[in-house]
């Protein structure tokens, strides 16, 4: 089985990887916890100053791995144990984010990038916060976040229609920085972290904070609403949405 996540460093550029890319970089369990783990460690390793998330093969993730939840015998507790804690590690990562976004973003593929400082997305990416969908609640604080990056309008038509949405108008919505082409994205990505790695680190650090002041809190309190209308949800449908609550 392959490792989740890979690591590398290049000087104090970090590059995270989702590494399951059989399955277009879904998340089980185990993709949740080595995911919050590299976080964890990035943010206490003194020698890093940025870090790159990106995916192999041919997406950055297609979300929660559904095969996973739906076999015999899955633990679908597990998987909400698993991914509070990298929800609270998005939420408290205190140096640049920088996300490299190619092929799918979907689910937390999609929301972790509320999370990210900067983000490159490919002109033919396709992203898509499929929650209504599938019966279940918005995830990671979407549901306040999507609309504090890209306005209530446009957050509300993605969240309530479930729609794709392409990397071009990812860019135009303001939900990353730049769509380039897809064989560029990366590379767009490192030269970024590069530029911020070779600014001061006290001035860069404080900027992120103040860019994200008050977020935190907002933040954490739209996940526990989103907690509560997930269960509500499974009590009123019965629907596989249980396998998405963070219960």
């Amino acid at each position: 089985m392959s490792t989740p996540v890979l690591v590398s460093d290049n000087g104090s550029v970090r590059t995270v990887t989702l590494n399951n890319p059989e399955r277009l970089n879904a998340f089980a369990p185990a993709g949740f916890r080595a995911l919050t783990t590299a976080l964890d460690d990035a943010a206490a390793d003194p020698t890093v100053a940025v870090v790159v998330i990106e995916g192999a093969g041919k997406a950055f993730s297609s979300g929660v791995d559904l095969r996973a939840l739906s076999e015999p015998g899955a633990d679908t507790a597990d998987f909400g144990h698993a991914f509070a804690p990298l929800i609270v590690a998005l939420v408290e990562f205190p140096k640049p984010l920088v996300a490299a976004v190619h092929g799918v973003a979907v689910g937390i593929g999609l929301t972790m990038l509320l999370f990210c400082d900067v983000v490159y997305v490919a002109e033919d990416a396709r992203l898509r916060a499929p929650f209504t969908s599938l019966g279940t609640a918005p995830e990671a604080a979407s549901s306040w976040m999507l609309a504090k990056v890209i306005g209530t309008q446009r957050a509300s038509e993605l969240l309530l229609t479930a729609r794709w949405l392409s990397g071009v108008e990812a860019a135009e919505f303001g939900l990353a920085a730049a769509a380039v082409p897809a064989d560029s994205v990366r590379a767009r990505a490192q030269e970024a972290a590069a530029q911020i790695a070779g600014n001061v680190g006290p001035a860069v650090l404080a900027a992120k904070r103040l860019l994200r002041q008050g977020w935190s809190e907002e933040a954490r309190a739209a996940v526990a609403r989103e907690d509560d209308a997930a269960r509500e949800l499974i009590r009123e449908l019965g629907s596989f949405a249980q396998g998405f609550t963070k219960a």
